[in-house]
């Protein structure tokens, strides 16, 4: 199978498995008390991605491609790391709900549920676009790095309001 092909496949049953697994998780607890409280620690992981992502915009535009290279691979590896955390700390953990009302409510289900639908959205807009650069496609890379980094920017920057905004109620 050429290597086109096969990131193909592997991008679809990636994009496809890693939300039905988080779902089929989150109904998964497990009774074990985690030694240190994980909602603050991803909520950094996810302000790091959106800086790491930042500062790969700037090197590419600065022509550092090889900078770019290694931070968009620091991004894919915190996104990684984000998202085993958050699995664990569901699995352990009750849910939080928020205790806000009004407006602040409004807009925290807001940025809650278009963080949700976008991190899904988002798999397999990165993992193209990584794949691309990996195939040395650099043309249809930056053609799809245009929708990709303002949504996995977007998700990374949601997250850490979300936490912000329900962190009083932990």
């Amino acid at each position: 199978m050429e290597a086109s092909k096969t990131h193909k496949l592997v991008i679809t049953i990636l994009s496809v498995v890693i939300p039905l697994a988080v779902a089929a998780l989150f109904g998964i607890k497990i009774e074990a008390k985690l030694p240190v409280f994980l909602p603050p620690i991803y909520a950094t992981i996810n302000a790091l991605t959106a800086v790491v992502l930042v500062a790969a915009l700037w090197a590419i535009k600065n022509k550092k491609q090889a900078h770019h290279e290694k931070l968009m691979k620091s991004a894919i590896s915190l996104s990684v790391v984000f998202l085993i955390l958050y699995i664990a700390y569901h699995m352990t953990s009750e849910s939080t709900h928020f205790g806000g009302e009004g407006l602040v409510k409004y807009i925290y289900y807001f940025i809650l549920f278009s963080h949700i639908i976008l991190s899904i959205a988002v798999i397999p807009f990165v993992l193209i676009t990584f794949s691309r650069a990996l195939l040395g496609n650099f043309k249809s890379h930056q053609k799809i790095a245009r929708i990709a980094f303002p949504l996995w920017l977007y998700v990374a920057i949601s997250g850490v309001i979300v936490y912000i905004m329900i962190a009083p109620y932990y």
